[in-house]
């Protein structure tokens, strides 16, 4: 059985450690499963990862939001797709929901807009659930405070507060694929809380 789960959040909502609990979980019970992050997954994603994130130069938001659809659409099309028609579980630290909620709701760039790259992007693909880690941005930065910032990250709180507020608005809009979970509790209780809520899904 294959299926496609992403996590989203802010930064410092603690995702990155959640999908590697789950990897390890599923992968004990006899799934075979890849990870993978965006932007990234591919060489040619990775690169434009490298670009996004520690450009040296300024970066317009139309074309941060193209570079995200570009390295999304080699994603797709190299990784995940292939992997789920081979019957494998993939799991993604971010998707296309990122671009609605941090260059729609983060920089304002025009939501509709942002939708239709995405479409065109993921040709249509969507995660079958998606974990939204929420957490308080203020909760989030102090996570951080000992990593140095990427060019997204080091925007601030009140960017992230719009970042956050627009995840919200998704999660509302779509509940049946996106799941919002308390990112406040020990990482050992959300990780009980993403379990159940795939046995609820039919997908454990």
């Amino acid at each position: 059985m294959s299926f496609f789960i992403s996590f989203e959040g802010i930064d410092g909502c603690g995702k990155t450690t959640q999908l590697q609990r789950l990897r390890e979980h599923l992968t004990s019970i006899g799934y075979t499963v890849i990870t993978t992050r965006e932007p990234g997954g591919t060489a040619l994603a990775e690169a434009i990862r490298n670009y996004l994130l520690h450009s040296p130069q300024p970066l317009g938001s139309r074309t941060e939001l193209l570079l995200f659809g570009a390295a999304r659409a080699q994603h797709v099309d190299e990784l995940i797709r292939p992997a789920l028609e081979r019957g494998e579980v993939v799991l993604s630290d971010r998707f296309a929901d990122s671009s609605v909620a941090y260059q729609g709701g983060g920089l304002g760039l025009p939501l509709d807009f942002v939708r239709r790259m995405n479409a065109f992007a993921t040709d249509g693909l969507q995660p079958h659930i998606t974990f939204l880690l929420d957490v308080d941005p203020a909760i989030g930065q102090q996570r951080r405070l000992r990593e140095k910032e990427d060019r997204i990250e080091g925007r601030g709180l009140e960017f992230q507060e719009r970042v956050r507020a627009a995840y919200l608005e998704m999660a509302q809009a779509e509940p049946e694929r996106i799941v919002t979970v308390d990112a406040t509790p020990s990482p050992e209780e959300i990780h009980r809380h993403i379990l159940q809520a795939l046995w609820q899904h039919g997908l454990l």
